[in-house]
């Protein structure tokens, strides 16, 4: 018998309601339900249990050929269709403007993801331009936050990532992030901004092509790209 049938006779009758249970909470989920709020609706759920539950889910889904999985980022688990739908969801998604990244705005965040924590004037001398628009535009999307001020002249604050920049990226954390060449040798010396922002949408953006599943089944977030 193979780990993956163990895993899915793991799964008694009478925890049979509890997967189903799990599987609707995760679906009706905006943000990444972590297993700590499950436990809370599941007083008598494990986190072991849960994540029990989340594997045995997946293992159905993909024996089924579903076209979707659940993932775990950001610390919670949530629901993506997988990368070989991307165009079929993008099509029926291409009227229907997102408010996305400019590439100006992916690539400083980038940046400070990967250089974090991070002053503005550290920012400003790898994209050799005035960052200061870009930055405030993150901050209100919360995709960064200031993380303390840095011991310089004029104590500049430190810029980091948060979990919403996790959550957008469909990362679980920052080590989830590709590996890439140092972000200075990525930012093409003549042109600072659609190559870098055409790598970062390949390598770094696994699902921002998409939105995630909703209860009413309008919105679905494609797991496109490479991790």
């Amino acid at each position: 018998m193979n780990e993956e049938s163990k895993t899915e006779r793991s799964i008694s009758q009478e925890e049979e309601p509890y997967l189903a249970i799990v599987e609707a909470l995760i679906f009706s989920s905006e943000t990444p339900l972590t297993p700590q709020r499950i436990r809370e609706i599941l007083t008598n759920l494990s986190v072991r249990d849960i994540r029990r539950f989340v594997s045995n889910l997946n293992q159905q889904y993909r024996k089924q050929g579903r076209s979707f999985e659940i993932r775990e980022i950001a610390g919670g688990f949530q629901m993506f269709t997988l990368p070989e739908y991307a165009p079929y969801v993008e099509k029926l998604y291409e009227n229907k403007q997102r408010n996305r990244l400019s590439a100006k705005a992916l690539e400083t965040l980038a940046i400070i993801a990967y250089k974090q924590p991070i002053t503005r004037s550290e920012i400003e001398e790898i994209r050799g331009v005035n960052v200061d628009g870009v930055v405030r535009t993150l901050l209100s999307r919360n995709l960064i936050t200031i993380a303390g001020r840095a011991e310089a002249p004029g104590s500049p604050f430190l810029y980091k990532t948060t979990k919403k920049f996790l959550e957008y990226f469909g990362l679980n954390s920052l080590s989830d992030l590709p590996r890439l060449k140092e972000i200075d040798e990525l930012i093409d010396v003549e042109d600072r901004t659609s190559p870098y922002h055409d790598k970062l949408v390949k390598e770094i953006s696994p699902s921002v092509l998409g939105i995630k599943v909703t209860v009413n089944g309008d919105n679905v977030k494609n797991g496109n790209g490479k991790r």
